[in-house]
């Protein structure tokens, strides 16, 4: 429901974040566009959604919105955004044990059907993409 207004300004929606803490539960909505982000774009962004989720009312109880740019240590929410980073550094948090440890962070090598291969030091790890949790960008190698 947010993607036309979005797109209208000219942003992309590069992710959306629900984090529900009673009173306290936040939104956080992640836009992108050729250039950056900036605080004036946020603002903007902010008023439109804003309104639109007044209207629609997809989240019952309160909540703060937040929008936001990606920023340098990006989350990254899908197969499509982590194959943009091949080469980059990556922290992945995986929803359930993986090789006996739950948090990875290597260089993105490959992704191979719904697989990431991650690299770090001299190991070679094949994670599943179902049991990632949360990816985040971390540095240009």
């Amino acid at each position: 429901m947010l993607v036309p207004a979005i797109s209208a300004l000219g942003y992309t929606l590069w992710g959306i974040e629900y984090v529900p803490q009673g009173k306290n539960s936040l939104l956080r909505v992640y836009l992108d566009k050729e250039g950056g982000i900036d605080i004036e774009d946020c603002a903007r962004a902010s008023r439109q959604i804003s309104s639109i989720l007044d209207v629609e009312d997809p989240i019952s109880g309160e909540y703060t919105l937040e929008v936001s740019s990606p920023g340098v240590d990006r989350v990254l929410f899908n197969l499509d955004q982590l194959r943009e980073y091949l080469g980059w550094h990556v922290q992945l948090r995986l929803t359930e044990n993986f090789e006996n440890r739950r948090k990875f962070a290597g260089q993105l090598k490959a992704i191979v059907d719904d697989e990431i291969v991650l690299i770090i030091g001299d190991e070679e790890y094949t994670i599943p993409y179902e049991l990632i949790e949360k990816a985040n960008l971390e540095s240009r190698v």
